[in-house]
């Protein structure tokens, strides 16, 4: 394995296991297992299958349906926004400045209801809990402004299809609408029955950098994907089974040589031959499921 794949590759593992975010330029790309051309490497075409067979019908599987799973953003912007500029820039770096008392949460319990008619009982967040998830940044430059919030709901995507769930109704200084934010926690992640590629054992897999969203008609998911400065970007396979669908990241075009450490990423559509629905939709690499990118 080049030097170069093999240094890119030891960083972006480290990213990932920390939780890291990947700097570079975004770009987003159709196409079905993988957008740029390419032969899928035998090696992960059999790591693919490895994951899909360990999670198939198991223990994992069955929890991973069971529990509240996002598969699309948790926070939901007010209607026609941004109005300008700054608030935009505001919103991206969580600039916000409370002007107001946030309330108790009326109960201790809310509920997860699917359009199936299935529901699951969770914790909920405080107010406070969920304002500290977005307002993250500092106060310097623009900010928007809460000035209170109320228990609402929103409706969003799930790894069990579309779900209502309790969700906090902030109001935002100049805007007509709230910025909702779910009111629950994903449930507890269940132990993946298949462990991660070995750091350094493989040139050709990449880890996800996660989910950017599932299409509507559930036919197409879109991921962010990782990839090093000297590479011609990522290609995402796909390996579809009845209970699973195993995306495996890879780059193309890689040159041999010196390459400054920086990486990128890009967001890679994948198009599937039927809808997701309730598959666990999983990363070959890591052997986990692909959680959304908040």
């Amino acid at each position: 394995m080049p030097a170069r794949t093999a240094q890119l590759l030891l960083v972006l593992t480290l990213f990932a296991a920390a939780g890291g975010a990947v700097t570079g330029c975004d770009s987003e790309q159709e196409g079905g297992r993988g957008a740029r051309s390419h032969t899928p490497d035998p090696v992960a075409k059999a790591r693919a299958r490895q994951v899909a067979d360990a999670w198939d019908g198991s223990e994992a599987a069955r929890a991973w349906r069971k529990g509240y799973y996002p598969m699309d953003e948790t926070v939901q912007l007010p209607e026609h926004a941004f109005h300008d500029g700054d608030d935009k820039q505001a919103y991206e770096a969580q600039n916000f400045v409370l002007r107001g008392e946030l309330p108790a949460a009326p109960r201790k319990n809310g509920q997860v209801k699917w359009e199936s008619g299935a529901s699951l009982t969770l914790p909920l967040m405080e107010a406070r809990q969920a304002y500290e998830t977005v307002a993250r940044g500092g106060h310097d430059g623009p900010h928007l402004t809460v000035t209170g919030a109320k228990l609402g709901e929103m409706t969003l995507a799930t790894s069990r299809g579309p779900a209502t769930v309790p969700a906090w109704l902030f109001t935002l200084d100049g805007y007509d609408t709230p910025l909702k934010r779910a009111a629950l926690r994903p449930s507890k992640a269940p132990t993946p029955p298949v462990a991660p590629v070995a750091e350094g054992t493989s040139a050709t897999l990449w880890p996800l950098q996660g989910l950017v969203e599932t299409a509507g008609d559930s036919r197409s998911v879109t991921v962010m994907a990782g990839h090093g400065a000297c590479d011609d970007g990522p290609a995402v396979d796909v390996l579809e089974t009845g209970g699973s669908v195993v995306l495996s990241a890879s780059i193309v075009g890689a040159k041999d040589g010196p390459c400054t450490r920086q990486m990128l990423r890009e967001k890679v559509t994948v198009k599937l031959d039927r809808p997701l629905d309730d598959r666990v939709l999983l990363d070959a690499f890591t052997g986990r499921p692909v959680r959304h990118v908040n």
